[in-house]
């Protein structure tokens, strides 16, 4: 079917995807992480105390996430968001209101489980699920919606608390969840039967069967890509949450850098639709082994930049390999493992997705307490990188031959 005709057909899913992806900007570390100065200032805490707190909770989350992320495969998209996005939207109004150390814990956990964790759970879910042949193409266009959130929201928000206390923008945020609930379920009016319901429509995966959670679980493969799973998450969400600490040590005023964020996105737009394509046309298989490359690179060469230009190149390195991370991993799991169980199996991966959001700013902080700021920690997280790519490299030159002839989409799905 032809790129128009496929949109037309498809937009109330695909847009539905799109919104769902944007308001989990709001559990995103990009997103918290603009308010770690007024949070720290607040609560009396250190670069270091900050990170083990966020550390703390967003673990949290990813251990609740491997049981709740299931029920996508047992609850309709449209009901699930009736509970997450009031949920979220409330967690919102927390963090306005938040006074003592331990609520902040809580805030932030729900804020990670909602935000992150349900409604990133809940767009990639989706589109795995209800297209087969143009995967791909579903997915990439959905995640345009985590591309608009981290291109607007950092500077939009920078530039309100220079105008509005932090409390407020947190009070307004969740006025935006709660308003944007009605589109959601009028868009999923006529919503696509999930898979569990409509099980002759699912895809094979390797072996021509349909994987369990438990078979991946027990899977080398699976275990294999763990570092692949583990590294952008880790050292991305890192590069976001220590986004204050970075334009400290380089000298660089906060507002300036994040301005090259939208440069950034605007790569990753692109390369997320190419990826998108390039998963249709050529499979998962070939395209994982190269995806962590441009994150190495883009350490790299962060750690060593001396000037917003530099760091803008880096941060365009940086956009290729999220692009790619927006449509890769979902479809990956799709056609590896098959889509029948695709919801309980995304939750593992999005559970060890959250919690390497956890150790990254954790980590990351904890050095920066001992004496090494985040830039000198780059080269080792680079080094990472290459090694990870070279793991999944191993893993999926076993694993291609296991994998079923490619299918055929009917109907535009």
């Amino acid at each position: 079917m032809p790129l128009f005709g496929f949109l037309r057909d498809n937009v109330r899913f695909l847009g539905s995807g799109a919104i769902l992806s944007f308001s989990s900007s709001y559990g995103q570390t990009y997103f918290i992480a603009i308010f770690a100065a007024q949070i720290m200032h607040f609560y009396g805490l250190t670069d270091g105390e900050w990170g083990v707190l966020y550390t703390v909770s967003t673990t949290a989350s990813a251990i609740v996430m491997f049981w709740a992320g299931a029920l996508t495969d047992h609850f309709r998209v449209r009901t699930l968001a009736i509970v997450v996005m009031p949920a979220l939207g409330l967690t919102c109004f927390a963090m306005a209101g938040s006074s003592w150390l331990w609520s902040l814990v809580v805030v932030v956990f729900f804020l990670r489980l909602f935000g992150q964790g349900m409604m990133s759970q809940l767009a990639v879910t989706a589109m795995a699920r209800w297209f087969s042949a143009r995967r791909g193409l579903a997915l990439s266009i959905s995640a345009m919606g985590f591309s608009l959130g981290q291109a607007v929201l950092p500077v939009l928000v920078a530039s309100l608390l220079l105008i509005m206390d932090w409390r407020a923008i947190w009070l307004g945020t969740g006025l935006v969840v709660l308003a944007t609930l009605p589109i959601i379920l009028a868009l999923l009016s006529k919503e696509r039967t999930p898979q569990s319901l409509a099980t002759s429509s699912t895809s094979l995966g390797m072996d021509g069967r349909h994987w369990t959670r438990s078979d991946v679980l027990k899977s080398s493969f699976f275990w294999l890509l763990m570092p692949m799973l583990l590294g952008p998450p880790a050292w991305g969400t890192a590069l976001f949450f220590q986004q204050v600490h970075i334009a400290e040590v380089k000298g660089w005023p906060l507002v300036d850098y994040l301005a090259l964020i939208p440069l950034m996105t605007v790569i990753g737009v692109g390369s997320t639709l190419l990826s998108g394509q390039f998963i249709d046309r050529f499979g998962t298989a070939r395209m994982a082994p190269i995806y962590l490359l441009p994150f190495a690179a883009a350490f790299l060469m962060l750690a060593f930049a001396d000037s917003l230009i530099a760091a803008a190149i880096a941060l365009s390195i940086f956009g290729l390999g999220h692009g790619m991370q927006a449509t890769l991993p979902a479809a990956f799991w799709a056609e590896f493992f098959g889509t029948r169980h695709i919801g309980a199996i995304k939750a593992v991966s999005t559970s060890i997705m959250v919690f390497g959001s956890a150790i990254g700013p954790g980590i990351t902080g904890v050095l920066i307490d001992l004496g090494y700021d985040f830039p000198q920690q780059m080269v080792a997280i680079a080094v990472y990188f290459v090694l990870a790519a070279a793991l999944v490299w191993f893993a999926v030159s076993r694993a291609a031959s296991r994998l079923p002839a490619p299918e055929v989409d009917v109907k535009g799905a």
